[in-house]
């Protein structure tokens, strides 16, 4: 488990629901907007807006409100922005399509 309560809140939930292929990103050298990102893949919109849901609930009940959430009306591809961390809940063939990882992972070899 993370230091980080926010951290720990988040791959907490994503274990209990059993989202698949949690990918923790450190970006704080990338962006200013956030410190880190998960990206974790959900069998099915209905998966992903339970895990979008118990993250809301788990991070208000915590004292670390969503500053924003979009896409979860269809449930193919949620974020939640909660400040310092931002959670990417996808299909897998949204994943697959958009291949956020490789953007990340590209920047970061660029920085050498």
């Amino acid at each position: 488990m993370s230091a980080d309560p926010l951290l720990a809140l988040a791959e907490s939930v994503l274990d209990e629901l059993q989202a698949a292929d949690a990918r923790w990103l450190d970006v704080r050298a990338q962006t200013e907007v956030t410190d880190r990102m998960v990206i974790a893949t959900g069998r099915n919109a209905r998966h992903i807006k339970a895990l979008a849901d118990r993250l809301i609930e788990r991070g208000k009940k915590s004292g670390c409100p969503a500053l924003g959430v979009e896409g979860l009306q269809w449930g193919d591809w949620v974020l939640i922005d909660f400040g310092r961390l931002v959670v990417h809940l996808m299909r897998r063939e949204t994943r697959d399509f958009y291949k956020l990882e490789d953007l990340w992972e590209f920047d970061s070899a660029l920085e050498g």
